[in-house]
Parts: structure tokens; sequence; C-alpha cells
């Protein structure tokens, strides 16, 4: 209920373009989900989605099976003010990644500064656990997390900073790196945030055993 509370907070106390992870269009996540080669038939979950611009350019796309996942209401409810009728198009579901029943299978999960703020080992073994449930065999998984040249803290919480390869260290042997990218990102107020992105398969590397 705490962290609930903390993200509505934050994004009716601010609007979505003043928060500090705002990017008018997250190219590197478009760039790698185009590098997984899924359809626009493909089944889509944005986890932490909330009021990200993510889901507009993927409608614009012609993506036709797109779930956006976010603790807080008010960041989902920001998005389809924003969208208006084109948000009939897009299943949206309120709730904590680490214990949200995620029945249906997905092609892909991206998830960009989510992770990092899972700061307890037991949250990460239960966002992981979800990623195994929910993400088909072959299915594609987008991880963006603060770097280690990173802030250590955002949104007046600590985080957890990441290397490519400890990223693969915590998401572990069932899936396999494809493509790491380094960010930079500026928020709205200037500032300078190191990011990377890690573009995993479900799955062993050619060769491997599952």
């Amino acid at each position: 209920m705490e962290r609930t509370k903390h993200w509505d907070d934050a994004y009716t106390s601010k609007s979505p373009t003043e928060v500090s992870w705002y990017q008018a269009q997250l190219t590197v996540s478009l760039d790698l989900i185009k590098l997984a080669g899924i359809t626009r038939y493909s089944r889509i979950l944005d986890v932490g989605g909330g009021a990200s611009t993510l889901v507009d350019d993927l409608l614009q796309e012609g993506f036709q099976d797109i779930t956006v996942l976010d603790i807080a209401t008010a960041a989902l409810e920001r998005a389809q003010e924003r969208l208006g009728e084109r948000a009939k198009r897009v299943r949206w579901m309120a709730g904590d990644v680490t214990q949200a029943e995620l029945l249906p299978i997905y092609d892909l999960w991206h998830d960009r500064a989510v992770f990092h703020f899972l700061t307890s080992s037991l949250d990460r073994r239960a966002y992981l656990a979800a990623v195994e449930r929910a993400l088909a065999p072959g299915g594609h998984l987008i991880m963006a997390t603060f770097a280690l040249t990173g802030p250590p803290r955002c949104s007046g919480l600590e985080v957890v900073r990441y290397s490519p390869g400890s990223l693969c260290e915590e998401v572990g042997e069932r899936f396999t790196l494809i493509r790491d990218v380094a960010e930079t990102h500026v928020t709205p107020r200037g500032a300078a945030q190191d990011f990377i992105y890690c573009l995993f398969k479900k799955g062993p590397a050619p060769g491997g055993t599952a």
C-alpha cells in the first residue's frame, strides 16, 4: 500500500511531462522491440508503463494486443486521457507487478525503470517469477535500469544499479542476452541519468540447455 501511494502521489503532484523519467519517445525501447522481431499480433506487456508514450508509438505501429500495467492508477488515467478514443484499444491493469496475477502468455515483456526500484531480494524473485510465468517460450524480455554510473536514488527512493553482466545474473540462465544498449537520459530539469537496456530471449543460447 505504501508503494502504491508513493507512485499515485508522484503522478498527482506533477504532470507526466514533469517527472524525472519522462521521455517524449522511448527510442531505445522501440529499436529493441523491432530487433525482437515480433509481429503486430504479438502480445505485449508494458510493465510500469503508466503515463509513458510507448503505448502511443506501439498503436501507431499497428500493434493490436497491448497491455499496460502500472502500480499507479493515476498514471494509467493520464495515459488514457492523452490517448482519448485510442485508449479503448489497450488493456489497462492497475497493480504491483510483484503481486499481480498475470495469466495471459505474452510474447514481449517491456520494463523501463521498474526493476531497479526492487531493492528487496524477495521482490526481485517475485518479479522474475512473474516473468517466467507470463512470458511465452521464445518470448522476449526488455529491461532498462540505472547503470552503475546512474543515480543511487530516484523519486525519493533508493534503487539498485546494474551492469549488463549483473542484470544477466539476476535474470538467470533461462534467458539469453541478445543485445545491451547504454543510454544517457536527460530529465526535464536537465539532469543526466545513465541507463542500460538489455534485450533477452526466453530460452538457452544456441547449443545450450534449458
